[in-house]
């Protein structure tokens, strides 16, 4: 990379940093690139985005950033994950790292809050943010649902009713 290309990859970094919620630190020693393109292919049907970056061009993105703190895990072979659903990213990243021995999560940061690699995993088993806008509607849908029910009840039971008259007239 030249230094032109250098100073648009950190102010493309850095302005990822500005708009993301989540950021995952990962270690990529070993990955092949068949590993890679599968890691980036989940990551990108996630929302989100897995970039392997040189540690001194991350730590200058990372100057003044809400993510300033992710700085000491930038140490050896790094690559770093965004996105605007942290579930998504960090879920994303513990199921790779649960099928890729050689890909292992470091830490990240959600907003100001720093995480070691065990506090990604715990975000990872919160619900996604898509599961929890189903469940919402599901809640909000589910005593709609039994108030039609309610008003459909007597016409029906008055349906029945008329209908059994109806049979022991024709009997009769």
């Amino acid at each position: 990379m030249d230094r032109a290309e250098k100073r648009d990859f950190v102010d493309l970094l850095n302005k990822v940093f500005a708009e993301t919620s989540m950021v995952v630190v990962s270690r990529n020693d070993g990955l092949t690139v068949a590993d890679v393109s599968e890691l980036r292919r989940r990551m990108r049907a996630a929302g989100a985005q897995y970039k392997v970056a040189k540690n001194r061009l991350a730590h200058l993105a990372l100057a003044g950033t809400r993510f300033d703190g992710i700085k000491p895990l930038l140490k050896g072979p790094t690559a770093l994950a965004w996105s605007h659903d942290p579930v998504a990213v960090a879920k994303t990243a513990v199921e790779f790292a649960k099928i890729n021995e050689k890909f292992v999560l470091v830490g990240g940061a959600l907003g100001t809050q720093m995480l070691d690699a065990s506090g990604v995993k715990a975000l990872a088993e919160l619900p996604s943010l898509e599961e929890l806008r189903a469940r919402l509607l599901g809640m909000i849908q589910t005593p709609a649902t039994r108030i039609a029910g309610v008003l459909q009840a007597p016409g029906g039971q008055l349906a029945r009713v008329f209908g059994a008259y109806a049979k022991t007239g024709e009997a009769a």
